[in-house]
């Protein structure tokens, strides 16, 4: 295998030696088209097309579909036409309800493609040229300048002042500087600052750089290529009724085999009179078994499920998270691990001054962001006037522009710079009247060998002119030979000098960017830096949004993991992590990626806080999560989060400041880029699994009854309790509405205190598993009895029919409470409920009590009937309760 050539550790000269191509003539038109024959556009090619179809069709990939589907083609053939029509109707809800969902998903390839579809300032054949930036090839000598958007992965020749914003591909939050001196080292994207990658933005300076990688080579490419080989996995719920579809197939074939061969065993039917006259004999057992097959499987789970989730994403929107695929609603409810990008997500995206050291006092700073809202503050007393000659250097010495609107404010320019002058407000300063009175006379700008940079201002009232200089604190000192103190200025002395680098240090240590500053009067014939006056310095962060402490408090309490990945540094991520309460061990992503297996396998149980991270090595932590059991949540913004996104069990794109590639390739979008909103959202995500699963407990619970009572009846040589009719009608009064009505029943008090259910293999736990079993022998015991008792009545089949078959139904809606109360819900929370046990019942009375029990075969009941049925699914509630309490002691 070829190694690739690392550019980054060879001169200018080399790269463009190794690229045959001069800086200052560039390519001709036909070494451009030779280039292009080889490399082709600049580009990211689309792998995979969008298909209407497939997407609808894959709406019909799962196992309770396909019983469905035979259950359909059975009724057709057996001529139950209305039931054929309810499961027809219920498969195309289901389809066309999640094809609306996702419809739009999976375009991460053409948005990327965006990315490339700019202009770009080329040198060729020694004249500049504006032409498209997928014209560009390997070899191209371009011109970048601030605000320019960088089209292909460039080697810097020559640069002044340098400066490009990174944060979309690797998360570092500060521009970086730029040089053109050649590196050495295996270096990860972050470190190559003789480097230019696609997708990135140049804040400051200008550079002429040669392109190196175009296409789907360039960083932005690979991301993409990672994109389209992920593919997204099956969520736990899907996996989980995927398993009970299955089972509950298997159960069901095997029963409707054994009442079809019970029946033709007890009414002595045999093939001895041919296949034909077989089939006639034992039609009504054939029906029946049918019917008992279709009331078995429960067809409106797909569709309870697929609008419970449709109803949660309606919620999820109040709450500002917005989700694109129906299934990954119950994935965030269901989720044991939070991976979060820090910049953007867990903070602000916005420099804010936290901390100053002037005039030998340090200086507490609040308020975040760009809002000049904060006060400045030393041991609880506000500044002094003395002391805000630091925040006025730092107004001088600036650059950057900033403009408020409100409470929202625009910067332009370098956002450090920013910070600056909003320190300077809250210090009392306006920073537009200071810069509009002290006239700027001359600047010398900042260089990456100086690490400083000077400016010369006209004082407007005495006229004298004086130096400001802001930059790295150790390079500033060394250009000091003076300090202030306690008011004056003073020698700077060795103790002076150790004080401000250890203070330096400290700051550093909590992860700030520490600046220093001086000035001094000038003097025509002076040099600028030189013989200063230090003044102090002022440390600042990217500090977190003001709701994520509480929230991430909030995810420890309910049982959820929350892990820091970044691309920025490692003092930076752990200060942000203790500030936002998450604990744990760090590491750098070159460090993990060096790890053997084994290694990776123990750090990755042990550390929450990953810096300097490279998307594959994001992929790597999701995929190590997964494979350990987790379900994984994963937020971000940047181009760089896109793979692990698409690769999580839930990618969380952010909507203000998330980038087309990262909401492409996400699950769900916060529209307020809050990560207070994600724990929204599994609060919702946790309700509507709650909601599933009480819609699979009472459905299992009422079917197997149904299945009991006709399998017990012919064990015991009584007549058919419920005719084919019967059974599924009883499954269309009792599976619609009332099953439907749950999927909006409200979140159980607190939901939030929790853990995930990640350990439970199968949509139901052993609690959930014993409440079925027991109820449905309870339900079929009180049925049976009734059965048994109506017939001591002597009012005929048709009498003791109309009896079993209306209380099964009462019993079935009585299971409906008993379920709900487990979860603390009282009878009147969920009006819809209510309504649709109510429309259940007038059914019910509908073909009991009009001329449809002709149809039917029912009779009117009397009162006594009633008190009966009521009775016997009183007593059926107070057993199924008083056993879940004894289940419940014992598990105890």
């Amino acid at each position: 295998m070829v190694e690739p050539i690392r550019f980054y550790d060879k001169s200018s000269e080399e790269v463009l030696k190794l690229l045959r191509v001069h800086k200052n003539i560039g390519l001709t038109a036909e070494e451009v088209q030779k280039r292009r024959s080889v490399y082709g556009l600049n580009e990211l090619r689309q792998e995979k097309k969008i298909s209407p179809l497939l997407i609808f069709l894959g709406q019909f990939k799962s196992f309770i579909i396909y019983i469905l589907l035979f259950a359909l083609a059975v009724s057709v053939i057996s001529g139950e036409y209305i039931d054929a029509t309810v499961i027809l109707a219920i498969l195309l809800i289901n389809a066309v309800f999640g094809f609306i969902q996702e419809y739009k998903a999976e375009k991460a390839i053409e948005e990327l493609k965006k990315l490339t579809g700019l202009k770009a300032n080329v040198i060729r054949s020694g004249a500049i040229a504006r032409i498209d930036a997928k014209e560009l090839v390997p070899g191209d000598i371009i011109l970048v300048e601030e605000g320019s958007k960088i089209s292909a992965d460039c080697r810097i020749i020559e640069s002044s002042l340098l400066q490009v914003q990174e944060a979309s591909l690797t998360g570092e939050s500060a521009p970086v500087e730029k040089t053109p001196d050649a590196l050495k080292g295996d270096l990860v994207i972050n470190d190559q600052k003789n480097m230019l990658f696609a997708g990135t933005i140049v804040t400051r300076g200008r550079a002429k750089a040669v392109v190196v990688k175009t296409g789907m080579e360039t960083q932005i490419g690979k991301i993409a290529g990672m994109i389209s080989s992920v593919e997204k996995e099956a969520t736990p719920l899907q996996k989980k009724l995927e398993v009970l579809g299955k089972r509950i197939s298997l159960i069901t074939i095997i029963i409707c085999v054994l009442v079809f061969t019970a029946g033709i065993i007890k009414d002595k039917i045999s093939l001895s009179g041919g296949i034909f006259n077989f089939i006639l004999a034992s039609k009504e057992w054939l029906l029946t078994a049918v019917s008992l097959a279709v009331a078995a499987v429960p067809e409106g789970l797909p569709a309870v499920v697929t609008i419970a989730l449709a109803i949660g994403t309606k919620r999820m929107l109040k709450r500002n998270a917005l989700v694109r695929r129906l299934p990954c609603v119950e994935a965030l409810g269901e989720a044991t691990v939070i991976c979060t990008d820090k910049t953007g997500t867990i903070t602000r995206n916005e420099m804010t001054v936290r901390v100053a050291y002037t005039n030998a006092k340090q200086f507490e700073i609040s308020g975040n962001g760009y809002e000049p809202k904060g006060k400045i503050t030393c041991a609880g007393n506000p500044i002094d006037e003395q002391s805000k000659l630091l925040f006025k250097i730092g107004v001088l010495c600036n650059n950057a522009s900033l403009e408020f609107d409100g409470s929202e404010a625009s910067i332009i320019g370098d956002p450090t710079e920013a910070a600056l002058l909003v320190s300077a407000e809250k210090a009392g300063l306006r920073h537009d009247e200071l810069l509009a009175e002290w006239k700027r006379i001359d600047e010398k700008p900042f260089d990456s060998v100086r690490k400083m940079m000077s400016t010369v201002n006209k004082d407007p009232k005495t006229s004298k002119e004086y130096v400001f200089v802001k930059g790295a604190p150790e390079k500033v000192l060394e250009k000091c030979d003076r300090i202030i103190i306690n008011n004056r200025t003073a020698r700077l002395t060795p103790s002076s000098r150790k004080i401000i680098l250890e203070k330096n240090n400290e700051f550093s240590r909590k992860g700030l960017r520490v600046l220093g500053f001086a000035y001094k009067e000038y003097k025509k014939g002076d040099e600028l830096e030189k013989n200063l006056v230090f003044v102090g310095l002022q440390g600042m962060i990217d500090p977190p949004h003001k709701e994520v402490k509480e929230s991430i408090k909030r995810c420890k309490e309910a049982g959820i993991r929350v892990i820091m990945i970044t691309g920025d540094n490692r003092l930076t991520a752990e200060a942000i992590a203790k500030e936002v309460g998450i604990e744990g061990k760090s590491i750098e992503g070159s460090e993990f990626q060096k790890l053997s297996e084994r290694e990776k396998i123990k750090i990755i149980d042990e550390t929450n806080i990953f810096a300097r991270v490279e998307p594959q090595h994001k992929m790597l932590i999701v995929d190590l999560l997964q494979k350990k059991g987790e379900i994984v949540a994963m937020t971000g913004d940047g181009v760089n989060d896109a793979p692990a996104l698409k690769s999580s069990d839930l990618g969380i794109a952010m909507g203000i400041n998330g980038t087309d590639v990262t909401k492409e390739a996400s699950d769900m979008i916060l529209q307020d880029d809050n990560f207070a909103s994600i724990v929204n959202a599994v609060e919702e995500g946790r309700g509507i699994y709650e909601n599933i699963k009480k819609f699979v407990n009472y459905l299992l619970s009422s079917n197997i009854a149904e299945v009991l009572v006709i399998f017990f009846a012919i064990l015991f040589g009584w007549p058919l309790p419920m005719t084919a009719v019967m059974l599924l009608w009883l499954n269309l009064v009792t599976d619609g509405l009332p099953a439907l009505a749950l999927s909006v029943d409200p979140n159980p008090p607190n939901i939030m205190k929790q853990p995930p259910s990640k350990k439970i293999k199968g949509v139901m736990g052993r609690q959930m598993f014993f409440q079925i079993i027991s109820v449905s022998i309870l339900i079929t015991i009180g049925t049976l009895a009734l059965f048994f008792w109506s017939g001591k009545q002597g009012k005929g089949i048709g009498y003791m029919q109309t009896v079993a078959f209306t209380a099964l139904i009462v019993m079935e809606l009585v299971r409906l409470q008993m379920i709900r109360s487990g979860h603390k819900l009282s009878v009147f929370s969920n009006k819809w409920l209510i309504i649709a046990v109510m429309l259940s019942l007038g059914l019910q009375l509908l073909v009991i009590y009009t001329p449809l029990k002709a149809f039917f075969g029912t009779t009117t009941l009397a009162l006594l009937d009633w008190v009966m049925i009521v009775g016997a699914s009183a007593v059926v509630f107070v057993l199924s309760m008083t056993a879940n309490a004894l289940f419940n002691k014992i598990k105890q």
